[in-house]
């Protein structure tokens, strides 16, 4: 009879404290969602590589897949053999002017001998007169081959910087048709196939980091002036028939706008029309799963 009473006893005890348990008195409910990152291809071509699973836990910046180039490196083969070909039409100055130079020389020459002679009176100055003629023009025959050479080279410069350019955008959809995680995390759903086309703004997977869940409980008008961003509180989630687990939260975002109570969602005053949402962020340890429902106390985790 005694071991019956204990048993009994021990039952009320359980019973009692289940009560209470599933009787705890909350501040909001709401649900858990997660980050999500939709990673859309930013080429275009078959997919030639795509080495993910759904449930897969990528690094920030892993290759995970790659767009066909073919057509895009045999695009910048092409404008590099043409860089080659504008490169080699370049000239200097020097080569182009050399010969003028020398007639200018070989006339400076002839005009100090001539000038030599009329000092000595063995010749006229008309001679000489007809020398510095020559050499004026020969001199703007200099000037204008310069500047055509000039403008020539820099008509190439920019021809060539052009041909730069166009490689350096075919360099950058190369890279892009390297597909790569942008953030850590869970791949949440895949929707491409290696195989298939590939077009720039496809999704090609999603994905989110569940390691940092938050929930977003919705609260009255009269708890909006009890809470700030930043404010520690205690967050439960529903584990279903075994009750609820607590999770040290943090308070990340409040929003600045009433909206209608959500038909699922539930608030200290069942009377409230127009409640705030919030977001708590809570470290997730693998129980907490997208699209939960969870419960949160302010005053035991205020500051």
């Amino acid at each position: 009879m005694k071991i019956v009473r204990y048993l009994l006893a021990a039952a009320l005890v359980i019973m009692l404290a289940a009560c209470h348990k599933k009787g705890m008195q909350y501040d909001a409910s709401g649900v858990f969602e997660v980050t999500e990152v939709i990673v859309s291809a930013q080429g275009t071509g078959e997919i030639l590589q795509f080495d993910i699973l759904e449930g897969d836990q990528l690094e920030a910046g892993r290759q995970v897949g790659l767009i066909d180039t073919l057509q895009l490196y045999l695009n910048k083969m092409q404008l590099q053999a043409n860089r080659g070909s504008v490169r080699s039409r370049r000239t200097t100055p020097s080569t182009q002017i050399a010969a003028i130079r020398q007639q200018i020389a070989t006339q400076e020459s002839e005009r100090a001998r001539y000038e030599n002679l009329v000092a000595m009176n063995a010749g006229n100055q008309k001679q000489v007169d007809d020398i510095n003629a020559q050499i004026e023009l020969l001199e703007k025959e200099l000037a204008a081959q310069i500047e055509n050479v000039n403008s020539s080279n820099t008509s190439l410069t920019e021809e060539g910087l052009s041909i730069d350019a166009q490689i350096d955008l075919l360099d950058d959809q190369i890279s892009k048709s390297v597909i790569t995680s942008p953030v850590s995390g869970t791949v949440l759903a895949k929707y491409a196939e290696q195989g298939e086309l590939a077009t720039q703004g496809r999704a090609l997977f999603k994905i989110a980091d569940v390691g940092t869940m938050y929930l977003r409980a919705y609260i009255t008008a009269s708890q909006l002036t009890a809470i700030t961003i930043g404010q520690n509180v205690h967050v439960y989630s529903d584990m279903g028939e075994s009750g609820s687990r607590q999770y040290p939260g943090r308070i990340t975002w409040i929003s600045d706008k009433a909206e209608f109570t959500p038909k699922t969602i539930q608030t200290r005053d069942e009377r409230a029309n127009l409640v705030y949402a919030v977001k708590i962020e809570v470290q997730n340890d693998g129980y907490i799963k997208k699209g939960m429902y969870g419960e949160v106390q302010f005053q035991a985790g205020a500051n």
